[in-house]
């Protein structure tokens, strides 16, 4: 019988691993995108989002691009350039999930994700409401629709 390994197991897999050797990071419609370099199966954990873990107010005072709340208290500030996973872009129809243990967030691939494939998550309704929407989502999936679509929340 194979077993599922522990988030624990997981987790020190990953950490083993590094953090960059899989990825690479490249130009995109919307900016930077960080893409995989070999296939991920479903339900692997691809990355952690790391940075300064700051009280929430802290972080809102601050400001930021890449703000990821961990709670109503508590946001991880990723600005800095060894959070790779900082290069993961919204898409309407992603390919990966975040999923927060504890104080960390931990994006796990959703599908069958093959090598050469940007790596994608929703960013959330209240991102998407306020920053995405105004402009048009410019995701694979919606610019695939001639680019007018706009995702409907």
């Amino acid at each position: 019988m194979i077993g599922i390994p522990s988030i624990a197991v997981a987790i020190r897999r990953y950490e083993t691993n590094g953090t960059h050797q899989g990825f690479s990071v490249k130009r995109t419609p919307r900016g930077l995108g960080l893409f995989t370099r070999k296939r991920i199966s479903r339900g692997k954990l691809v990355v952690e989002y790391t940075g300064n873990l700051l009280p929430s107010e802290e972080a809102y005072r601050k400001g930021g691009r890449y703000l990821f709340e961990v709670n109503s208290r508590w946001i991880i500030d990723g600005a800095g350039r060894e959070n790779i996973s900082r290069y993961i872009n919204h898409s309407c129809r992603p390919n990966c999930e975040p999923r927060t243990r504890g104080m960390r967030v931990l994006i796990y691939a959703r599908r069958n994700i093959d090598a050469g494939e940007e790596l994608s998550y929703d960013y959330g309704k209240e991102y998407f409401d306020d920053l995405i929407k105004p402009k048009g989502c410019r995701c694979d999936h919606c610019l695939g629709q001639g680019g007018r679509r706009r995702r409907k929340r």
